[in-house]
């Protein structure tokens, strides 16, 4: 029997064993040895449940286990953190005892493990599973048994004190230790979450209360000067919102022009050069331009783009609504057409036309059929007096038809990128949807300039499913969208059925007109059937009369011929082989103006032709016939 001393040490070595072993450890916590020279008459059972590889053996031990406390008189299992937090600290006999009891611990769980891998071994080559099974057990046994011993081994060899090895069991079973590798400090210094928390739900709380009070205070301030307003005046309407797409309103109804800004910007545009006329640039180019890009816009109508051969930039500038002319050789002759600059002078890199083909346009099949990418073109630009840049007027009216919204689109190009301020208005009208050029960039332009306004309608609207309106323009729909037409700035440019209607619509809504420009494609007004130039009669030897034809001499080329009956002084030119620049050929370009320098012609159109024009004395040789002798500078 030993003592009572070395009693007390073994269920000490038991408790440590117990505590930092884990639930493994729990199971066998003496040898076989110790239990024989304890309990002679249990050997047996106690080889038993300790070699038994499942287990059994070690509930059976911790069974035995609980029944020598109890005998002993030491606390009941569920009592061991009081009665560790009870004991004293270990002598250093008490501790070598204790170390050499977790190192055979450490040993007989090793010689189990090692068993049991044999055992496995072997079941595994016969394939008995029951004795894999058991093999398994003896394995987990084996650890259990070396981890309680390891960690015995450990507590001592760090100096731990049986009252903290009893701290450290009670935190692990109430899971209060960090997790494995972490900070046992708190991150945030010992603030709880739930202080975070409040916190956050507290500034939360603030923020709210202040935008609540800044909100009321604002609504005070919208009251208080509405009514200011109502005490002083009427107050006028409230500016409607923009549609989103006025270009594709409902046509159930005539879509609402957008309402003026309330205080809107001085329209201040950058100023051009001073022309010598309307209808003649400061300079005039002539060369060649390279065909840097094409763009299909619709099925039938293409855009050019042209730019210098080497260098960047254009090799003159123009302004906003001006022509070029092309020359291009066709068939071996050489034909010139004139093109709006459907660009804008803001892009000094290139300038474009947009070109529609015509099936019996020569320049225009060419130019759609002929050109590519990096042909090269003989241009003379710039030309024409169809220009707005926004100094004219503080507002201005758009109205095209077809392809003549190439001018219109070049104004309006310019004026949206300096950032002029005026009022646009641009009413289109074409054939149906699919015909709509440049569709997409203006509605893109409207969304962000709040001082464009598109209206467009369609002639042929069936089975195209277009929502917007249908029909030609009218007085009516005129008088609609811009009620202030008569107070507004007028350009129009279009086929001339269509130029003609228009025209008459303005002077119906009393537009002056010396706020209307026009440019038409094609004779703007049918020529009217002028009577043929009689300068004289004779009587021949026969006695029949004879009509004197006025003549024409060409100064400069030394030239001179007979104008026979409704024949131009162009058309008398190309007979006698001078050579004048034209185009047109319906005074809209210019191109072919001339100065008279003696007799008297009649012209069916000058529009071409400014005031300042008329008093140097230039014609227009594509209108011009005359009514006596004449002489001209060509």
């Amino acid at each position: 029997m030993a003592t009572r001393a070395q009693c007390r040490l073994r269920i000490i070595v038991v408790l440590i064993g117990l505590v930092l072993g884990g639930p493994g450890a729990v199971r066998a916590q003496v040898t076989p040895e110790d239990h024989a020279r304890h309990h002679p008459g249990g050997s047996a059972v106690m080889g038993a449940a300790t070699n038994a590889p499942g287990m059994g053996g070690m509930d059976a031990m911790g069974g035995m286990m609980q029944e020598m406390m109890k005998n002993m008189g030491a606390p009941a299992p569920k009592r061991l953190y009081p009665a560790l937090m009870g004991l004293p600290d270990l002598t250093p006999e008490q501790r070598a005892a204790v170390e050499r009891q977790a190192q055979e611990r450490m040993s007989a769980g090793v010689s189990l493990m090692s068993q049991g891998f044999d055992g496995l071994h072997q079941a595994s080559m016969t394939n008995q599973l029951a004795a894999m099974q058991d093999a398994l057990g003896a394995i987990r046994e084996g650890l259990a048994q070396f981890d309680s011993g390891l960690a015995a081994r450990r507590a001592l060899t760090e100096g731990q004190a049986p009252r903290d090895v009893a701290l450290q069991w009670f935190k692990r079973e109430m899971n209060l230790l960090p997790p494995p590798g972490s900070s046992a400090s708190h991150p945030l210094g010992g603030v709880t979450f739930h202080l975070v928390a409040l916190v956050i739900l507290g500034a939360f709380a603030v923020v709210m209360v202040w935008m609540y009070f800044l909100k009321m205070r604002r609504a005070s301030a919208l009251l208080k000067n509405l009514a200011g307003a109502a005490a002083g005046s009427v107050p006028a309407p409230a500016p409607a919102s923009p549609s989103a797409q006025p270009i594709a309103s409902a046509a159930s109804a005539l879509p609402e022009p957008r309402a003026k800004p309330a205080n809107p910007l001085p329209a201040v545009t950058p100023k051009f050069p001073a022309m010598k006329s309307r209808s003649e640039p400061v300079e005039k180019w002539t060369g060649r331009l390279r065909v840097c890009r094409i763009f299909q816009e619709t099925p039938d109508v293409k855009t050019f783009r042209l730019a210098a051969l080497d260098e960047v930039a254009l090799p003159f500038t123009y302004f906003p609504g001006q022509f070029l002319t092309l020359a291009v050789n066709v068939g071996g002759r050489v034909v010139k057409r004139s093109y709006t600059i459907a660009s804008t002078p803001t892009q000094l890199h290139y300038c474009a036309i947009t070109v529609k083909r015509e099936e019996s346009g020569l320049v225009s099949r060419f130019l759609h059929d002929q050109i590519k990418e990096g042909d090269k073109l003989e241009v003379s630009a710039p030309n024409g007096k169809f220009v707005f840049t926004g100094n004219e007027a503080r507002s201005v009216v758009l109205i095209g038809g077809g392809v003549g919204i190439t001018p219109l689109m070049s104004v309006i190009r310019y004026l949206t990128d300096i950032g002029w301020h005026g009022d646009i208005c641009l009413l289109y009208c074409c054939r149906d949807a699919g015909d709509f050029i440049f569709r997409e960039e203006l509605e893109q332009l409207q969304q962000r300039h709040s001082n464009l306004q598109v209206f467009a309608n369609v002639t042929r609207a069936a089975g195209t499913g277009w929502m917007g309106l249908k029909g030609r323009f009218t007085t009516a729909i005129l008088g609609h969208l811009v009620p202030d037409i008569a107070k507004r700035r007028v350009h129009v440019c279009g086929p001339p059925a269509m130029m003609s209607a228009v025209l008459d619509m303005l002077r119906e809504l009393q537009v002056p007109d010396d706020q209307v420009l026009t440019e038409a494609f094609g004779a703007a007004r049918k020529p009217s059937a002028a009577p043929e130039p009689v300068i004289g009669e004779t009587v021949a030897p026969n006695g029949e009369l004879k009509v004197a034809l006025p003549m024409i001499a060409f100064k400069r080329s030394g030239k001179s011929g007979a104008l026979q009956p409704g024949q131009t002084v162009l058309d008398a030119a190309e007979t006698n082989g001078v050579e004048i620049d034209n185009s047109c050929r319906s005074g809209q370009c210019g191109l072919c103006k001339i100065k008279l320098l003696s007799g008297a012609v009649t012209m069916d159109c000058e529009d071409a032709l400014s005031p300042d024009d008329k008093r140097q004395g230039f014609i227009l040789a594509c209108q011009a016939r005359a009514t006596a002798n004449i002489e001209v500078e060509a």
